[in-house]
C-alpha cells in the first residue's frame, strides 16, 4: 500500500462524515419502518472515502460520461448510498426521511429512478460483472480516466456469477475496477484464515488483493491510491467490517439484520452523535478532471451499412444473417459492441470479430456474466451492444435479463439453436421456451424473423429501439422469400400469401412459416385456400392485421410454432384475439421434450409440421 499519511484534521472529518452517515441510515430506516441500517454501519467508512476523497463526481449531472462510477451491488444497504450523496450536495438531507415511500424514488434498493444510479441492485450478486461492463468501456472504447467501483456484500460472494465475473476482470486486466468487499460478517477466530482464503482466490483470478481494515481511514485511503496506480490488474479490497459498527448495544448482533433500530434508535443516535467532533463538518467531493474525458459519442439512426444482398430462393440461415448484419451495423457506427458466449461460429457472431475485433467482448461460457457485462457497458449511453449464445442458455441468465429490464437496459439479445428444428444435437440445445421468457420482460421487444432479409432488417430495428429486445434466429437454412428492399416495422407483420377465397389464416414464424406454405399448398389440392401470416415480431404483435385477416378468413385461425405451448407465439396471438368475438383459434406447439433426430421427422413428430397444419385446417374448418 501507499505510505502517504494523511493530515489528522482531515481523518478528523471524514470520520466524522462517517458517523453522519451511519446516523442518516438509522433516521431514514426509522421513518420507512424497514431497511437494513445494521448493513450500512458497515459500509460508512468506505463509502465516506469514496466520495470525499477518492471519486471525481459532478452533482450537476451525476451520469457524465467522464466521471467515476459506483455500484451497490449489496443493494440492501442503499440508505447509506443515499446519504452519502445528500451529504455530497445532490439534495437535501431532509429528503432521506422518504426512503421507501411510494412517492419517493429512494426505494428500498436502488433503481436508475435517480440521476446518481446506473443500474438497479439488489438480487445478489450481479454488481461486479456490471462493473466490470462499465470499466471495459472505460479501458478499452473510451479510453478515459474514469474508474468504476463495485461494493460486494461478503453474503453473495458465494454466488456462482460473482466469480464469473472476477474471471472477466482478470482475463482483461481492468486496472480502472476497484472490487470492495465488505466483509461484515460476525467472525470468530477464523477471521484471519477467511480473509486469507479469500485473498488466495483473488489473486488466482488476477487481482491485486488487499486485506484492510474497513474502518480505518487512513488503511482505506491508502488502499484506494495503490488500487488507483496498480496498472494491468484489477484491484479487490477485503475490507474487515463490523455489522452494526458504532451502534450502541448492537455491534456484531447479528440478530438485528435486515430491521431498523425501533425503540434502540434513539440511543444509537446519542452515541454516534457524542463520537463527533465538528456536527457542521461539510465536504465535497472531487470534480472531474479537465484531461482523460470521455469522448462524446452518437448512437442513434443506427443503419446497415449496405442493404441486404440476397436472391428469392435462396437458402440462408437466419443465424448467418444475423452475423453479416451485425458487422453491417457495426460499420456504420463505432459504438456497436458484440458480446458472445463462447459460440461465435454457431451464433455467427464471428462475423464481427472478424470484421471489428477491438468490439468484440469474449464472454466465455458464462452467461450470467455475459448478461451483467452487457448491462454495464451500456450504462450512460456509451454503446449499442448486441449479446449472442444458443437460446435456451439464456434461460440460466434470467435475473440477469430481468434486472437489467428493471435497470431500463437497451441490451439486444440474440439467440440461435431454437426449437426443435436444430435436430440432432437433441432438447438440452434447444430453445423453446425463450419466447416466454423474453415476452414476460417488461417493455421488452421480441423479434423472430424468417428468413435472411427480415433477419438484417430485425438486428437494425433492435439497434434503435428502446429497452430489451430479443431476436430468435433459426438455426437451418431457410428460404428467401423478400424482397432486398421489403420494409420492416416493430409490430408490424406481413401477408406472405393471400387469395380472394381464403377460408382459414395460418400463422407461422422462423421455420414454421414454411410449414404453414406447405400446409396451404396441400390445402388448394382439396380445393380450400389459406392465407398465410408472418407476424415478425411476437411482442408487440400486429393485432390489427391479425383481427383484419381473420376475419376475412370467417375467423378461422390456426397458429403453429417451434416452441412450447406457454407464452410463445400462440398464447401472444390468443392473447391479442381475447377482446374479439366470431374467432376459432387451433394452437400448435412442441407437445413435450423432444429428442434427437433429423429436423423434419422431429417437427412431424412433435406436432408443427405441414402434416399437422394440414390436419388441423380441415378440422377447424369444421366447426
Amino acid at each position: 500500500m501507499s505510505n502517504a499519511k494523511l493530515d489528522s484534521k482531515v481523518v478528523q472529518n471524514l470520520k466524522d462524515v462517517a458517523q453522519k452517515l451511519r446516523i442518516h441510515s438509522i433516521t431514514s430506516t426509522q421513518a420507512a419502518k424497514s431497511g437494513h441500517p445494521t448493513s450500512c454501519a458497515s459500509l460508512a467508512e468506505i463509502m465516506t472515502v469514496l466520495f470525499f476523497q477518492q471519486m471525481r463526481l459532478n452533482l450537476k449531472h451525476p451520469r457524465d460520461p467522464s466521471s467515476d462510477r459506483l455500484v451497490l451491488s449489496k443493494g440492501h444497504a442503499a440508505p447509506i448510498l443515499y446519504a452519502a450523496w445528500a451529504e455530497a450536495g445532490l439534495f437535501p438531507v431532509e429528503e432521506l426521511r422518504n426512503l421507501r415511500k411510494v412517492d419517493s424514488d429512494l426505494e428500498g434498493h436502488p433503481t436508475p429512478r435517480l440521476s446518481f444510479v446506473d443500474v438497479s441492485t439488489g438480487s445478489l450478486g450481479q454488481g461486479i460483472s456490471v462493473a466490470a461492463g462499465m470499466a471495459y468501456v472505460g479501458k478499452y472504447l473510451d479510453k478515459a480516466d474514469y474508474r468504476t467501483y463495485v461494493i460486494v456484500g461478503d453474503g453473495e460472494a458465494t454466488e456462482g456469477a460473482v466469480w464469473e465475473s472476477l474471471h472477466f476482470a482478470g482475463h482483461y486486466c481492468l486496472d480502472n475496477l476497484c472490487v470492495i468487499f465488505d466483509m461484515n460478517k460476525v467472525f470468530c477466530s477464523d477471521v484471519g484464515t477467511e480473509m486469507e482464503v479469500y485473498r488466495e482466490r483473488l489473486d488466482a483470478f488476477g487481482f491485486n488483493a488487499l486485506v484492510l481494515n474497513g474502518h480505518d481511514i487512513d488503511e482505506l485511503v491508502k488502499a484506494f491510491i495503490n488500487a488507483a496506480s496498480t496498472k494491468g490488474k484489477p484491484t479487490a479490497l477485503l475490507a474487515r467490517t463490523v455489522k452494526g459498527k458504532d451502534f450502541l448495544g448492537i455491534e456484531g448482533i447479528e440478530e438485528m439484520h435486515a430491521q431498523p433500530l425501533g425503540k434502540r434508535a434513539e440511543a444509537a443516535i446519542k452515541h454516534l452523535q457524542m463520537k463527533i467532533a465538528n456536527p457542521n463538518v461539510r465536504l465535497s467531493p472531487k470534480k472531474v478532471g479537465k484531461c482523460g474525458h470521455a469522448p462524446e459519442v452518437h448512437i442513434n439512426n443506427i443503419m446497415l451499412c449496405s442493404p441486404p444482398n440476397y436472391r428469392l430462393g435462396d437458402s440462408v440461415a437466419p443465424r448467418l444473417a444475423y452475423g453479416t448484419a451485425l458487422a453491417k451495423i457495426a460499420a456504420d457506427n463505432p459504438r456497436v459492441i458484440a458480446l458472445d458466449g463462447d459460440t461465435k461460429n454457431s451464433t455467427y457472431a464471428d462475423k464481427m470479430r472478424n470484421a471489428f475485433p477491438e468490439r468484440f467482448i469474449e464472454c466465455f461460457t458464462a452467461q450470467q456474466n455475459l448478461v451483467g457485462v452487457a448491462v454495464g457497458a451500456t450504462c450512460r449511453r456509451r454503446t449499442v451492444a448486441f449479446v449472442s449464445t444458443h437460446a435456451t442458455f439464456f434461460t440460466r441468465a434470467f435475473d440477469q435479463i430481468r434486472m437489467g429490464a428493471i435497470s431500463h437496459t437497451n441490451v439486444n439479445f440474440a439467440g440461435s439453436h431454437c426449437g426443435c428444428s436444430i435436430g440432432e444435437d437433441g432438447p438440452s440445445q434447444m430453445g423453446l421456451e425463450d419466447i416466454a421468457m423474453f415476452r414476460s420482460i417488461p417493455g421488452s421487444t421480441v423479434f423472430y424473423p424468417t428468413d435472411a432479409v427480415s433477419t438484417e432488417r430485425a438486428v437494425e430495428l433492435a439497434a434503435n429501439t428502446k429497452g430489451v429486445c430479443f431476436i430468435r434466429t433459426t438455426y437451418p437454412n431457410t428460404t428467401v422469400i423478400y424482397n432486398n428492399d421489403e420494409v420492416f416495422a416493430v409490430g408490424l407483420g406481413k401477408v406472405v400469401r393471400q387469395k380472394p377465397s381464403d377460408e382459414v389464416l395460418l400463422i407461422g414464424a422462423g421455420v414454421t412459416l414454411y410449414e404453414c406454405l406447405a400446409a396451404a399448398e396441400r390445402l388448394e389440392e382439396d380445393c380450400i385456400t389459406a392465407r398465410v401470416i408472418d407476424p415478425f415480431t411476437v411482442k408487440p404483435l400486429d393485432v390489427r392485421l391479425l383481427v383484419k385477416h381473420g376475419k376475412l378468413c370467417r375467423g378461422r385461425i390456426v397458429v403453429v410454432e417451434d416452441h412450447y405451448q406457454q407464452g410463445g407465439l400462440g398464447e401472444a396471438v390468443l392473447s391479442a384475439l381475447a377482446d374479439y368475438r366470431n374467432f376459432v383459434v387451433k394452437h400448435l406447439y412442441v407437445t413435450t421434450v423432444p429428442r434427437s433426430g433429423p429436423p423434419a421427422v422431429l417437427l412431424d413428430m412433435f406436432g408443427v409440421s405441414s402434416r399437422n397444419i394440414y390436419k388441423a385446417s380441415l378440422a377447424i374448418m369444421k366447426k
